[in-house]
């Protein structure tokens, strides 16, 4: 007789990687959550961030404008990178898409891990800072319209101006084929496979780790 897998599975799993992986940005591990709009970054990010006993998750819809949806690397790097490789508390400015321009500026502690969800967190300008890169794995038309359905028709010029945008940052600076783990929404949870490009950090811990095998 076999036990089911409690729906929490994958992401206490990963959590525990995230745990034994060396530092990424000073002392942080800064783990990044990447894939289309809609495709749930936000909802997993949460999970594993409380699987972690509450580790800071910094959206990067804080730092997207109207303007650029794209141009934050120079601010990330400016008012997070920085500062985290120095071991100091980061300081950013979050934009209100409401009023369309920036609020107060925010601490985030360099915390021992730190979640980076959005899209274009795995981005190669950011790739070199992060111990692990997570892609969620639902394509882009299905996580699109999912985003539509859920922001309402009054946002439908948005999304026509976002998907074109998004589809030219991912052509230039793809993020998928870089990911160390895909993860994809199940009927309960979550489950995990090895990413692209998981040689490189996760699989080193994953091949002498019995308990951490990706669910099949």
């Amino acid at each position: 007789m076999h036990s089911t897998p409690h729906p929490d599975t994958a992401v206490a799993q990963l959590a525990t990687l995230v745990r034994e992986l060396p530092p990424s940005c000073g002392p942080v591990r800064l783990v990044g959550v990447d894939g289309h709009a809609g495709s749930g970054k936000s909802t997993f990010a949460g999970r594993l961030a409380q699987a972690l006993g509450g580790a800071p998750v910094l959206h990067l819809d804080d730092l997207a404008t109207h303007q650029e949806f794209f141009g934050w690397t120079d601010r990330f790097r400016r008012q997070v990178l920085d500062p985290f490789a120095r071991g100091e508390v980061a300081r950013y400015d979050p934009y209100d898409w409401h009023l369309r321009d920036f609020g107060d500026a925010r601490a985030l502690e360099p915390a021992p891990v730190v979640l980076i969800e959005g899209v274009g967190a795995g981005r190669r300008a950011l790739r070199p800072s992060l111990a692990l890169l997570v892609w969620m794995e639902l394509d882009a038309e299905a996580s699109w319209g999912r985003g539509r359905r859920r922001d309402g028709i009054g946002l439908s010029a948005f999304w026509d101006d976002w998907t074109a945008a998004e589809m030219c940052h991912f052509a230039e600076d793809p993020s998928r084929p870089f990911a160390d783990t895909l993860v994809r929404q199940v009927q309960e949870g979550y489950e995990w496979l090895l990413g692209p490009d998981s040689t490189p950090r996760a699989d080193r811990f994953l091949t002498h780790r019995d308990d951490l095998t990706p669910p099949h």
